[in-house]
């Protein structure tokens, strides 16, 4: 997108760099879990080489991908705290489904849904990174009682489950509201795209003009 006077920054080339980072991470850990979790997604494991490896590098991209998501968190955690006017946002949902926008609150950088989805990818992660701890057999699992582990294997896959259709969700929002993919592309957004859509961010970035 074209750096102009018709144009407004979004997001920084760090916090892009990043937000890549963990949707490429999530992906091979999506598709690596999927290829331990049931013998019918086994043949994923041809992505990393086989079954073996497959086990070895997931923990360890799921490292990386907490190391990422840590940072994303640490980055937005203030913008992603919920006021009056996000809760009325979400009393909305349905008029924004139909394409009924008239009635809706004034955003921030982020709206009451993105928020709800911000607050369920760090949840699904806090129980993705300890339960992964506990079941991780070659470091940790022999640390805890066979009871905990199996617990912690059906949280680890609950949570992994909750967290794919979340990020499906949010994959589809994104393209559903026109620009916002162009923002984590290029870091910019068309002025009248950030009026419509975040109006109170939108006169935060422009001094009220």
């Amino acid at each position: 997108m074209k750096n102009d006077q018709n144009t407004i920054i979004r997001y920084t080339p760090s916090e892009r760099a990043n937000h890549w980072v963990s949707a490429i991470t999530f992906i091979l850990l999506a598709l690596s879990g999927l290829a331990l979790f049931h013998p019918a997604f086994y043949p994923l494991t041809q992505f990393f080489g086989g079954g073996v490896w497959t086990r070895i590098l997931h923990p360890f991209i799921g490292i990386v991908m907490a190391i990422s998501f840590s940072i994303m968190f640490s980055s937005f955690r203030q913008l992603n705290v919920m006021t009056p006017a996000d809760r009325e946002w979400l009393g909305h949902v349905r008029e924004i489904a139909a394409g009924n926008e008239r009635n809706m609150p004034e955003s921030g950088k982020f709206n009451g849904g993105q928020k709800v989805v911000f607050r369920l990818m760090v949840s699904c992660m806090v129980l993705l990174i300890l339960s992964g701890i506990v079941i991780w057999r070659s470091y940790f699992a022999f640390m805890f009682p066979r009871a905990v582990i199996r617990l912690s294997s059906v949280v680890h896959a609950v949570s992994a489950t909750i967290m794919i259709a979340v990020i499906m969700f949010h994959i589809y929002a994104g393209i559903w509201t026109k620009e916002s993919i162009d923002a984590m592309l290029y870091g910019r957004v068309r002025r009248a795209w950030a009026k419509q859509h975040h109006a109170a961010w939108f006169r935060q970035m422009t001094g009220g003009k």
